[in-house]
C-alpha cells in the first residue's frame, strides 16, 4: 500500500527501499516547469538585487506613474518607485509567509492528527469535533480573528494562516496514521507499549513522511494566496515594505490610470501559487506511484 512501510523491514530499511524507488521517477513537464518557476521565486528570495535592479524603497516623485518601458519593465508607483524591483523584493515576504505559515499548520496538524490516530476513541473523537467547527468557519475568518487577538503585522499573519489551516492538515495526518496504525510494525510496537510519541517518530512518520511533504507543498501555494489576502486588508505586511498583496491594495486607486501597479503583483500571487500547486501534485504522484 502507498505511504505505508512493509513490516518485514525497520522503518529506516523501508525509508531507504522506498528511496531507491523514487529515483526513476520523474516530476513530468507541468512538475518540471513549475519546479523552475519556484526556483527563481527562491533566487528572488534570497537575491532580489540579482533580479529586481533598482532598490525596492527608493522614492522618484518625478517619475510617479511611468507606463512600463525598457527602463522599468513594469512601470512605476505614485512615489516613483520600481514596480520590477518591489515585486521582485516582495516575493522574500510573501514566500517566508507561506513557508512558516505552511510550517505552524503542518506542525499544529500533525500533533491533532497523531493524537487522533493513535489515541483512543474519546480523543479521536474531541479531536474530530474541534477540526470539524474550525472546517465549518471561512478560512479567512479564522484568520482574521487570530490577528484580532494577536494583532497586525507579518509574523502573526504567518501564525494566523498557519492556524486556520491547520485542521486540514490533521485530518490528512490522522487519516495516514489510521492507516499506518494497521501494519505489524505499529501494531508490535503498540503491544510492546512504546509511548505514542515513539510509536509516531520512528515507525508512524517515516511511512507517512511523502504524503505529508506533498500536502505540505501544496499548501505553500493556499498560504501565500492567503497571506496576500491579509496584506491587501490591511493586517499584513505594514507599508512601505514591498509585499504582493500590499501593493494590490496600493494600486486600487490607480486602477484607470496606472493599472500595471496592481497587474503585476497580481501575476506574481498567481504564478507562484500555481507553480507551487503544480509542483506539490506532481510530488503527490510520485509519491503514488512508488
Amino acid at each position: 500500500m502507498s505511504g505505508i512501510a512493509d513490516p518485514r523491514l525497520p522503518a529506516g530499511a523501508a525509508v531507504r527501499a522506498r528511496s531507491e524507488r523514487f529515483r526513476g521517477g520523474t516530476l513530468g513537464p507541468a512538475g518540471t516547469v513549475a519546479a523552475v518557476v519556484v526556483a527563481v521565486a527562491v533566487v528572488a528570495a534570497v537575491w532580489p538585487a540579482l533580479l529586481g535592479g533598482a532598490h525596492p524603497l527608493a522614492v522618484h516623485p518625478s517619475d510617479a506613474l511611468q507606463a512600463p518601458s525598457w527602463r522599468s519593465p513594469f512601470g512605476t508607483d505614485e512615489s516613483g518607485r520600481d514596480v520590477l524591483a518591489r515585486v521582485v523584493a516582495g516575493t522574500r515576504a510573501s514566500l517566508l509567509v507561506g513557508v512558516v505559515a505552511t510550517l505552524v499548520g503542518g506542525g499544529v496538524g500533525i500533533v491533532l492528527g497523531a493524537l487522533a490516530g493513535l489515541g483512543g476513541r474519546f480523543v479521536d473523537a474531541v479531536v474530530g469535533r474541534v477540526t470539524e467547527v474550525a472546517f465549518a468557519l471561512p478560512l479567512l475568518l479564522v484568520a482574521l480573528v487570530v490577528i484580532a487577538v494577536t494583532g497586525p503585522g507579518p509574523v502573526p499573519a504567518m501564525l494566523a494562516v498557519g492556524f486556520a489551516t491547520a485542521p486540514g492538515y490533521a485530518r490528512i495526518v490522522r487519516g495516514l496514521v489510521r492507516t499506518a496504525r494497521s501494519s505489524q510494525v505499529v501494531e508490535t510496537a503498540v503491544l510492546l507499549g512504546r509511548s505514542p510519541a515513539v510509536v509516531v517518530v520512528r515507525h508512524v512518520l517515516p511511512a507517512a513522511l511523502w504524503p505529508i511533504v506533498a500536502v505540505g507543498t501544496l499548501g505553500i501555494g493556499q498560504a501565500v494566496v492567503w497571506a496576500s489576502a491579509l496584506s491587501y486588508l490591511g493586517v499584513g505586511t505594514p507599508p512601505p515594505a514591498p509585499e504582493w498583496g500590499a501593493m494590490l491594495a496600493d494600486g486600487r486607486t490607480y486602477l484607470q490610470t496606472a493599472p500595471w501597479m496592481s497587474t503585476f503583483p497580481g501575476l506574481a500571487i498567481v504564478v507562484l501559487a500555481t507553480a507551487v500547486t503544480v509542483l506539490g501534485r506532481a510530488l503527490r504522484r510520485l509519491g503514488v506511484a512508488r
